[in-house]
């Protein structure tokens, strides 16, 4: 343009257009934010895969990516090709110009402003589309893999008679297809339809015909297929009523045919494939006949049938035929669920026995002497006890305990005994001076095994650690007790480097050390150094000098983080708990696989039934997916996790599972054969609490055989609530030595209480033997009380030890002054007909911060006692003494004559008797200083009075000595 400023004249300024030096700089920003988001996707690849590797389970990682990758070009590409095909297909079809209307005018100017870019436009259409179809395919690597290494399980379903594999692998997979068969019609369509109209195929306002002949066959054959997919749909529907979900009788989740399922349902659909498949050929023919008046009739009728043979017919079934006599007609179907559902969470063993719930038996000695070789009940409990731990063995502020410790069996003399065992872990909050290097360098892992007596604990009211210490000594013997891999190791560590690490401090100091394992990922080449410095967020892991050769980075480091990224097949439980295997600390995880297409099965939600007063508090405690639905669960693996090297191993537990087969035969070596299990880690493992939680909610209502018995809803119990605190949920099952009514010897347990529904009082008691690797393992028994009497459940019992004056005063006085009381895990023991209840009273006094324990509580038979130590209640409750213990065998020695007759015994016992009263004086007085040096005399006088019984009886243990100290602050009583 010329210039008409009448300015002067000279070089026109170029407005708006950057100048060169800022392009390049443009330019040169634009490339590196580009490197920068490559290189962070590059990280998050390659970090991955380094661990994997280091974990030996690279062929997890390969395989799950390969099928991801495969699934999203695939299906990608499908989706792409569908919709590009289509709108290429009615670009083609596209009518002559004519004289245009102004509907034409109008969409004129769009198509000359796209006409330079159609290609472009096509190609970018048909790329999102693919990408969002792919993304969205390769999500579905599970369901994939499951359908194409399926195996079968050789059981049929009761209304098909196909295998169930077909349910469980099969149907997911097509169920897939279809969705991205409607997803590709419909979009197919939708692309169709609007090219159709942009370059006049179809109008809206224009005169004459609405649509060309072209696009009138283009779109009918795209909405022929729409409606053939639907014909598959409703012949798929078909089977999908064998695992259909519905609320039945009060039951969430019922699965499976129904009368009118099977009557109306079931004919209704096979109608609907029929009507369907005659309505999609209406629609194919339109390529010869040109008219939509055919296909619209169909269509219409498809929709009408659907409302009334898919909605109206079974619903009038329902009304006049169901209801009036739904049992009868209901009872068939119900009876299948009940086998289905019983098999599918392997509970159809369960031994269901009639329990009277009361003792007829009058010798109370004989009663009191059963008691012992009834159960070894467990004073210590694990879920209260961990701040005793705490403050007892923790040493130093770096190190913790998690907040619910685990029950363990370990041998001692030659025979196993319930132990409360907690890992000293790595807890950084309580390192001195928080930094980089402390955080990730020098305080690095936890030290020792803790572990204590379950059935006992010392003179005043602490455990009786038969683990202890640091570094730890004890019964466990020699092991490993670096604790780089633990529940609270939440954080990253580089180790192995020219820094140093705290390894534990004693009387000389701080000791140091230098991981020596082979865990993590080598930082020594600065291509992985600058990827986790990009995918930790943390740039000093690339210029650092801490780091050099040698040096290792740890992360994923609980034990359930690790096994479910080596297995993601798998759901795992919500407890991992440590053990002493063969000079190692190992953390033993329990592992599940699941389905949720098992048929007539019904389904439950994983967290609702593994929810407890202990899972409300803890979250380590709660299970890994679980708002997963599932209708058939086995615990097919168990896993270990070296605490020192992070070692995953993944073992085959239940053989004839067909999901873990499968899931096998997909990731081929991962899984270790049952035999390898070696003996010294199979006397550690455990029947898994959340198993056992899924099985007991199942139970309350599937412990009946007969439809009609389910039917009337007469037999349906619940888990009580947890009666020692306030959570308002259920009570946690607890693990326990003890034998049932029909067993000959105790056997390491997992109990829990029933009551019936709206009611309080006991309904049955359940354990399952937990002890692997013996015949009984998993078996699951069930005692079943009379329903014409009551017999106190839980809530009642602790109600009654509150309510009782002698027993309420008691705790008012354990509560003066800043005292806590807090009660312990309410055991129950079936025992001669009737039901004994165990409770360990804690009590947090004055300036302590942990539980002692007090007191314990005993009930049995309508007699209860609130005593110092486990024998004084018992003893109380039953009005007889317990066993004495056995004198030991000196070669034909006489025994030690008894204690009145020795003067040096008497003395001890007398002063013994003095310090307990001074204790209890003191106690009412809340006077723990004075509590705690009376606690001290009596030891002292307990100790002198078994001194000199030995040195009486010329043996190395007395009459009276030790044998009551385990139960916590015995009675002496004087002599006379």
């Amino acid at each position: 343009m010329p210039d008409r400023g009448g300015g002067p004249t000279g070089p026109r300024m170029r407005v708006g257009r950057p100048s060169r030096r800022v392009r390049t700089l443009l330019m040169t920003l634009g490339v590196l934010a580009v490197l920068g988001m490559a290189f962070t996707m590059f990280a998050g690849f390659w970090t991955d895969w380094l661990w994997y590797r280091s974990v030996n389970y690279s062929s997890v990682f390969t395989t799950t990516l390969w099928t991801k990758i495969g699934l999203f070009f695939v299906f990608g590409l499908l989706m792409a090709v569908a919709v590009g095909v289509n709108i290429w297909l009615a670009h083609r079809l596209r009518p002559p110009l004519s004289a245009m209307s102004m509907e034409q005018q109008n969409l004129d100017r769009y198509r000359m402003s796209i006409a330079p870019y159609k290609k472009w436009l096509l190609f970018g259409i048909t790329a999102l589309v693919g990408l969002i179809a792919g993304a969205s395919a390769s999500g579905q690597w599970r369901t994939w893999l499951m359908w194409v290494n399926g195996v079968p399980f050789g059981q049929k379903d009761p209304q098909f008679q196909l295998d169930v594999s077909f349910y469980a692998f099969d149907l997911p997979w097509y169920r897939f297809l279809l969705g991205f068969g409607f997803a590709a019609a419909i979009l197919s369509v939708i692309a169709a339809a609007l090219t159709h109209y942009l370059y006049g195929g179809l109008r809206v306002t224009s005169p004459g015909a609405r649509a060309t002949a072209a696009a009138t066959g283009h779109l009918s054959v795209l909405i022929g297929i729409f409606v053939a997919l639907k014909a598959v749909a409703y012949w798929l529907d078909r089977y999908g009523l064998a695992v259909k979900s519905s609320d039945f009788r009060a039951t969430d989740n019922w699965t499976g045919l129904r009368y009118v399922d099977a009557n109306a349902y079931l004919p209704a659909k096979t109608i609907l494939f029929c009507i369907a498949v005659i309505c999609a050929l209406l629609f194919f023919a339109t390529l010869w006949r040109r008219t939509w008046q055919l296909p619209v009739i169909g269509f219409g009728l498809m929709v009408l049938s659907a409302i009334l043979i898919g909605g109206l017919y079974p619903a009038i079934v329902q009304k006049f035929q169901v209801q009036p006599n739904e049992q009868a007609k209901e009872a068939p179907y119900v009876e299948k669920n009940l086998e289905a559902t019983r098999k599918a969470y392997g509970i159809d063993g369960t031994k269901v026995t009639d329990y009277t719930g009361t003792s007829t038996t009058e010798d109370k000695t004989k009663l009191r002497d059963d008691v012992d070789a009834t159960a070894s009940i467990r004073i210590m409990d694990p879920n209260i006890v961990s701040p005793t731990f705490q403050q007892l063995q923790q040493i130093r502020n770096y190190y913790a305990f998690p907040n619910n410790l685990d029950v363990d069996r370990y041998a001692k003399d030659g025979k196993d005994q319930d132990t409360v065992i907690g890992l000293r872990e790595l807890n950084l909050a309580g390192i001195p001076k928080k930094n980089w290097i402390n955080n990730h360098f020098r305080y690095t892992h936890g030290y020792g095994v803790v572990a204590a007596e379950g059935t006992s604990a010392d003179a005043q009211g602490r455990p009786n650690f038969t683990e202890s210490d640091l570094p730890s000594e004890g019964d466990l013997g020699t092991y490993e007790q670096r604790v780089y891999y633990g529940e609270k190791t939440t954080t990253y560590s580089i180790v192995g480097g020219p820094q140093k690490e705290i390894d534990y401090s004693d009387d000389n100091g701080e000791k140091t050390t230098s991981y020596k394992g082979d865990s993590g990922v080598n930082l020594s080449n600065p291509v992985n150094r600058a990827a986790y410095a990009v995918a930790f967020g943390e740039p000093q892991i690339l210029y650092s000098g801490a780091i050099g050769d040698g040096s290792r980075i740890l992360y994923n480091r609980t034990p359930k983080e690790r096994v479910e990224a080596v297995a993601p097949w798998l759901t795992i439980d919500g407890d991992a708990y440590p053990a002493v295997v063969d000079g190692r600390i190992q953390w033993i995880v329990d592992a599940y696989t699941t389905t949720n297409g098992y048929p007539y099965s019904s389904r439950t939600t994983l967290g609702d039934t593994t929810a407890d007063s202990l899972t409300a508090t803890n979250d380590n405690r709660a299970v890994v997916a679980q708002q997963n639905q599932v209708n058939y669960i086995r615990n097919s693996v168990k896993a270990t996790v070296d605490a020192y090297t992070g070692e995953v191993k993944l073992f085959q537990w239940d053989t004839k599972d067909p999901v873990l087969k499968t899931w096998m035969k997909a990731f081929p070596d991962t899984v270790e054969p049952k035999s390898d299990i070696s003996k010294s880690l199979m006397d550690h493992l455990r029947y898994p609490q959340d198993l056992f939680k899924v099985q007991r909610e199942l139970l309350t209502r599937y412990h009946v055989k007969d439809a009609t018995t389910f039917l009337s809803g007469s037999e349906v119990w619940q888990v009580p609530d947890d009666p020692t605190n306030r959570s308002g949920n259920a009570v946690p099952p607890y693990y326990l030595s003890m034998k049932m009514p029909d067993q000959q010897a105790q056997a390491f347990s997992l109990t829990t209480t029933f009551t019936p529904n709206g009611r309080d009082n006991l309904s049955a008691f359940m354990a399952v033997d937990a002890e692997a690797g013996t015949s009984d393992y998993g078996k699951i028994r069930i005692l079943k009380l009379p329903t014409n009497t009551t017999v106190n459940g839980p809530k009642q019992v602790q109600s009654q030890f509150n309510s009782q004056e002698d027993i309420a005063e008691s705790i008012r006085l354990l509560r003066g002054g800043d005292s806590e009381v807090e009660y312990g895990n309410l055991l129950t023991v079936p025992l001669d007909g009737g039901l004994l209840y165990v409770e360990p009273v804690y009590v947090r006094g004055g300036g302590l911060k942990y539980p002692l324990l007090r007191k314990v509580l005993v009930t049995y038979g309508g007699q209860t006692a609130f005593e110092n130590t486990l024998d004084e209640a018992l003893n109380k409750v039953f009005g007889a003494e317990g066993p004495a213990p056995e004198p030991p065998d000196e070669g034909g020695d006489t025994p030690p004559p008894p204690t009145s007759e020795n003067p040096t015994v008497q003395q001890a016992l007398e002063d013994a008797q003095k310090a307990f009263d001074a204790g209890q004086e003191a106690l009412k007085e809340n006077d723990w200083e004075a509590y705690g040096r009376a606690q001290k005399d009596l030891e002292d006088a307990l100790q002198r009075a078994e001194d000199a019984q030995a040195e009486a009886s010329g043996s190395g243990s007395g009459a009276g000595g030790g044998e009551n100290k385990p139960g916590g602050s015995p009675s002496p009583k004087p002599s006379s």
